[in-house]
């Protein structure tokens, strides 16, 4: 659920028309209800409030400060992927131990940072990961808490680009090796095995993927236990889908009651990486129309929003819905909504069926919380919009719009073109 909605035909965001900040603001701009955000956080919270957890928001979905700011005020840590992602999350104000690092290509300045932070533990990926974590801790003095993250090979069921979990894909180490691995951690002299850590993928709409690989998971917990390897935290991952189009992902209950009664007498924290789930549907990417034009054989949409500020159609073929700010009814017409971009790839939608809309009108593409302004680009030398949170019946600049002077910020002429 959100809290976009249309009151007499004219859509709003909690209690602010979203026409109302278009005219102020100016497009595009994201937009983000902060009710919907904590609602989706406090689903998952009070889903698993019968088992000792910590959820850690994936960042890499939206990493906007004042969203980590009101995730961390409700007792949220962060999933993170690079030392930009944790300085951004400990400038939010999140509990360093309350931080996991994954991804598999982490540098030995990004290690060093992440232990002078102090953070919860590295999600390690590789033996190679392991020496090189081992091998930055030992002249800090410093123990590294680490969870391995273990490929389960199971299919998630979702598009290939954000399937993680199988044997073909980088992330990981293989279950079969993960003992061997193990073992390998604990004769490092300056590695802490705390935990174990899986996740197969985004975008997941069943709970059956996540109940095999947790079976399995635990399955290894327990070899681990035999071989005297205690494990304190098992970290699920993320990905539970959202409503783009005709979804009907399940609700973090759902989820609760498949993976719970597997984890009921677990004696261990569970870790959950929610993303997706809880920025997605919380927030719409708000463009004007610019013009429209009829080809030969279809209709265009022409929008000033684009694909630096929006890749997801054109990078997955993700559909978003996009709906008129102000409802007119109009008759209906067929359209791609394309952007000013010099690629043919630049669109918001393909053959869409949409309300016939005219110049200087506001849509409004829905579900674009998520993977929305976190790869936004500066492409064709477009600044990059501003983010807007709204909170009842206020809105907030979360982020400028950025200015001309800021592209080339940091670039400098050298001496022998003056």
């Amino acid at each position: 659920m959100h809290d976009f909605q249309y009151r007499k035909d004219e859509l709003f965001c909690e209690d602010v028309p979203v026409k109302k900040i278009a005219d102020e603001i100016g497009t595009p701009f994201y937009l983000y209800s902060a009710k919907t955000l904590l609602n989706h956080y406090r689903a998952y919270d009070s889903a698993f409030a019968s088992i000792p957890h910590l959820i850690t928001f994936a960042m890499k979905a939206n990493s906007n400060l004042a969203i980590l700011r009101l995730f961390a005020k409700e007792g949220g840590g962060a999933d993170i992927v690079s030392a930009g992602e944790l300085y951004r999350a400990l400038a939010a104000g999140v509990d360093p131990q309350k931080i996991n690092f994954a991804g598999v290509g982490k540098t030995a300045e990004e290690i060093r940072y992440a232990l002078q932070s102090d953070i919860l533990m590295f999600n390690v990926e590789s033996s190679q990961e392991l020496r090189k974590i081992d091998a930055v801790a030992g002249p800090m003095g410093k123990k590294a808490r680490v969870a391995l993250r273990v490929n389960p090979n199971v299919d998630p069921k979702t598009h290939p680009y954000i399937s993680t979990g199988m044997k073909k894909h980088k992330f990981g180490i293989s279950i079969d090796k993960a003992l061997e691995e193990y073992k390998l951690a604990v004769s490092l002299k300056h590695i802490e095995v705390v935990g174990i850590h899986q996740h197969i993928g985004s975008q997941l709409t069943e709970t059956a993927p996540y109940v095999d690989a947790l079976r399995l998971l635990l399955g290894l917990v327990e070899e681990l236990k035999r071989l005297g390897i205690p494990i304190r935290y098992v970290n699920v991952g993320g990905g539970l889908g959202i409503t783009y189009e005709n979804e009907t992902p399940p609700h973090p209950k759902d989820l609760a009651q498949a993976i719970g009664p597997l984890l009921k007498d677990l004696k261990c924290i569970l870790i959950m990486e929610p993303g997706r789930a809880l920025v997605g549907n919380a927030g719409i990417l708000v463009t004007q129309v610019l013009y429209t034009k009829e080809g030969d054989s279809k209709k265009f949409v022409i929008v000033d929003a684009a694909m630096n500020d929006l890749i997801r159609p054109s990078l997955y073929g993700a559909f978003h819905q996009i709906q008129p700010v102000i409802r007119r009814g109009r008759k209906p017409i067929t359209a791609d909504v394309v952007g000013p971009i010099c690629e043919s790839s630049d669109f918001l939608a393909k053959d869409r069926e949409m309300e016939e809309c005219l110049p200087e009108e506001y849509l409004a593409v829905m579900s674009a919380g998520a993977y929305g302004f976190v790869m936004a680009s500066n492409y064709n030398a477009r600044p990059r919009v501003p983010e807007i949170l709204v909170k009842g019946d206020r809105h907030f600049v979360v982020r400028e719009r950025e200015t001309h002077a800021d592209l080339v910020r940091g670039e400098h002429i050298p001496d022998f073109l003056k």
